[in-house]
C-alpha cells in the first residue's frame, strides 16, 4: 500500500462534526483539514472557533483517533514565521496532530515575512518547539525560501512536504514529481472526485512504492439552491470510495473488523 492518507480540507460550520467522525471511524485513513484564518473564521471554508470546539468534543466521543490537520493561513502563518509557537501548541489539546503552513499570497500571508533572511530559522524554531505536531511545508516557488534551507540541513523528524505547484489556487498539476528521499510527502492541487482515480495512478507511479498522501479542498464545495457554499460530505465519500475500490484502502478500521 503506497497511499497512506486521503485529506479533505475546508471542513466548516456547514457540516456536523459528528458526521465527519463517523466516517473516520469507518475509514481511519481519512483526514479532516480545518483552515485557520482569523479574518475569515465562520465564513465558508473557515470554521468558527465554536465549531472547532465541537469537532474536538466529537473526536473524543468517537474514540479520539480521527485524524485532524490544521491548515494555517494569513496571520496564523505570520505568527509561526515570527517564531511564535503558542497557537500551534494549543492545537494539540484539540486533537490536531498535523499542521500545514500555507505560506502563499493567495492565503493572505505577509510575504515579506516569507522572504525575510531568518524566515526558515524562525519556522524551524517553532517546528522544534512542538515535536508532537507534524509540520507540513508546502513545496512550491513561493515557499522556496522556507522549505529549501530546512531540507538542505536535514529536517527534524516531524517535518513533511506537500507538493502543490498551484500555490494554493487549486489548479490541477499536469505531472507529479517523485517524493523527496527521507521525508514524508503528499500531493495537492486541483484533486477531486472527477479526477482522483486518474491523478492517483500518476501520483503512485511517480512515488514508486513510497507511501504518500493526497489532499483536496476546492472540489469538495457545493452551492445549495439557497446559494450557500457548503462542505459536501457526499463528495468526500465519493473520493473515499475511489481509494477503496481502486487502490486497496481498507473499507473498515481494525476496530470494526
Amino acid at each position: 500500500m503506497s497511499l497512506s492518507c486521503v485529506g479533505f480540507c475546508g471542513a466548516d460550520d456547514s457540516v456536523d462534526p459528528r458526521l465527519l467522525m463517523a466516517l473516520s471511524r469507518q475509514y481511519e485513513w481519512l483526514e479532516w483539514g480545518v483552515l485557520f484564518r482569523p479574518d475569515k473564521q465562520g465564513e465558508p471554508r473557515y470554521a468558527s472557533p465554536a465549531w472547532v470546539e465541537r469537532l474536538a468534543v466529537a473526536r473524543l466521543e468517537f474514540g479520539g483517533t480521527a485524524r485532524l490537520a490544521a491548515h494555517l493561513c494569513s496571520t496564523r502563518v505570520d505568527e509561526v514565521l515570527r517564531g511564535d509557537a503558542s497557537f500551534v501548541s494549543r492545537l494539540v489539546d484539540l486533537g490536531f496532530r498535523r499542521v500545514q503552513v500555507n505560506a502563499t499570497a493567495v492565503n493572505g500571508v505577509d510575504m515579506s515575512l516569507v522572504s525575510a533572511p531568518d524566515a526558515s530559522a524562525r519556522l524551524l524554531s517553532v517546528i522544534r518547539a512542538v515535536p508532537g505536531i507534524e509540520f507540513i511545508l508546502q513545496r512550491n516557488a513561493q515557499t522556496r525560501l522556507l522549505w529549501e534551507p530546512i531540507l538542505a540541513q536535514g529536517p527534524p523528524p516531524n517535518v513533511s512536504v506537500l507538493f502543490d505547484e498551484s500555490m494554493g489556487t487549486g489548479q490541477l498539476s499536469a505531472s507529479f514529481p517523485a517524493p523527496i528521499a527521507g521525508v514524508e510527502c503528499g500531493f495537492a492541487g486541483g484533486l477531486g472526485p472527477g479526477n482522483l482515480e486518474q491523478s492517483l495512478r500518476l501520483i503512485l507511479a511517480a512515488s514508486a512504492g513510497r507511501a504518500v498522501w493526497v489532499d483536496m479542498e476546492s472540489s469538495l464545495r457545493t452551492r445549495t439552491a439557497d446559494g450557500d457554499d457548503t462542505f459536501d460530505v457526499a463528495k468526500c465519500f465519493t473520493c473515499a470510495m475511489v481509494a477503496v475500490d481502486h487502490f486497496g484502502m481498507p473499507a473498515h478500521s481494525p476496530a470494526l473488523t
